[in-house]
């Protein structure tokens, strides 16, 4: 990505956090995310959340002994907010700036009211599936949620969802489709508008 619309990027989700107008930030880690996280087993795993926020996915993670969690976000301030609430997570773990030039690799990421913050132009969702395919390790997963909700064709209002065909069609080049079905413990504001999924990557 282009530094002055990276720049770009970062002065507008800065000033969303500044003025609290931060919607999808539930204040703790979503239900069907902590539930998947409470079946893992292997606490070595490497674990991305891309676009973190304030990262109470990663913080349920790394509270829970998965210490090979790492977290990304566009802006700053919310990076400075979870390190405030988890102080002693590694200072190399937390990484500013754009996914999209995130170079390494992960046995498992997280999504979490990312995806639905691009807009649908300029090929950004293909560009996000394959941007996650080339980040994950062999047999690699993503897993998390995806809002199910037609694009209405306003491209200023977010969340950007889609429908499940449309996700369908988007991942089924690059990843193997475990499950992919409406999410049955959303907090109550978001019932029957996400999707579960746990994709491996081909």
């Amino acid at each position: 990505m282009q530094k002055n619309n990276q720049n770009e990027l970062e002065t507008y989700w800065s000033k969303r956090y500044i003025e609290e107008s931060i919607g999808w930030d539930l204040g703790q880690v979503s239900e069907p995310i902590r539930s998947y996280v409470d079946q893992l087993k292997d606490k070595n795993t490497k674990i991305l959340v891309p676009g973190a926020g304030n990262a109470y996915e990663a913080e349920y993670l790394y509270k829970s002994g998965y210490k090979n969690t790492y977290i990304i976000d566009i802006s700053e301030l919310p990076l400075k907010n979870f390190k405030d609430r988890v102080s002693d997570f590694p200072d190399d773990q937390i990484l500013h700036g754009d996914f999209f030039n995130l170079n390494d690799t992960f046995d498992l990421i997280i999504e979490q009211t990312f995806m639905c913050s691009f807009p649908p132009i300029d090929n950004n969702r293909e560009k996000y599936v394959e941007k996650m395919y080339e980040l994950l390790n062999f047999n690699g997963k993503l897993v998390g949620l995806w809002f199910n909700i037609p694009f209405s064709g306003d491209l200023e209002k977010r969340p950007f969802g889609a429908t499940k065909s449309e996700y369908l069609q988007l991942f089924s080049t690059y990843f193997k489709i475990k499950t992919f079905e409406d999410a049955y413990n959303s907090v109550s504001s978001r019932a029957g508008q996400e999707l579960f999924g746990i994709l491996r990557k081909k």
